[in-house]
């Protein structure tokens, strides 16, 4: 009976994990560059179930079957199809083909995004909403005279890091693009599939309906066992 609240209480904590993603992705859905994660989950290993109920003296190990308690999360994946392009006409907004700009973040770490959504500052160096600042070729500051952005690929690009706000880090080495295409004047639209986001939120919520119904039952189950069976 215990072992049935611990498993609901797991596929709750699942449950809330991909509300939590698709959430996330639907309140990113005007953000330029964003790209979308969904989660997957997997079934436990099955665990022999057993008791000792076998024998003349009801003393040997019998065998019951197997039994699958819960699930888990088991890992995401990024949406890295690039999305619509969307013509701005400012001269300060930029597009990728293909690949991501390299900005130094705060930290001094080198941060990867593909939201071309940059501004001026009063040197005429290119940097983010943000304030960061987006690299060149060199690793220096792009300017306005001569921006020659740094855009780099990803073998595996699934192993990016999020830090939030469409940028991303990784211990993977990047290739650079020597001849990217560039898009002035364009942003990338978030690759977000709002139908399919809806329809993952309804099936999250009828999951959410169906545990609680078996939470109700197991915890009226359990309210007899204790206080009617408890009477004899």
């Amino acid at each position: 009976m215990i072992r049935a609240f611990d498993t609901l209480t797991n596929q709750f904590d699942i449950l809330q994990k991909r509300q939590e993603n698709i959430s996330s992705n639907m309140a990113n859905v005007q953000t330029p560059g964003f790209q979308s994660k969904q989660l997957f989950q997997q079934t436990l290993e099955e665990v022999d179930v057993f008791n000792y109920q076998n024998g003349g003296r009801l003393n040997r190990r019998n065998d019951i079957g197997s039994l699958v308690f819960s699930n888990e999360l088991a890992g995401s994946t990024l949406n890295t199809e690039r999305g619509a392009l969307q013509e701005t006409s400012r001269p300060t907004d930029f597009a990728l083909g293909e690949g991501y700009f390299a900005v130094q973040m705060p930290n001094g770490e080198v941060g990867y995004t593909r939201n071309g959504n940059f501004i001026l500052n009063n040197q005429n160096q290119y940097v983010t909403q943000e304030g960061y600042s987006v690299l060149n070729q060199t690793n220096q500051p792009a300017t306005l005279a001569a921006p020659n952005f740094r855009v780099v690929t990803f073998t595996n690009s699934q192993n990016l890091t999020s830090e939030g706000d469409t940028y991303y880090t990784s211990d993977e080495q990047p290739q650079v693009v020597n001849n990217p295409r560039i898009y002035q004047g364009y942003l990338e639209q978030a690759n977000v599939q709002v139908a399919d986001e809806m329809v993952a939120m309804i099936q999250a919520t009828r999951e959410f309906e169906a545990n609680q119904k078996v939470l109700s039952t197991t915890n009226e189950t359990l309210r007899k066992a204790v206080n009617d069976l408890g009477r004899f």
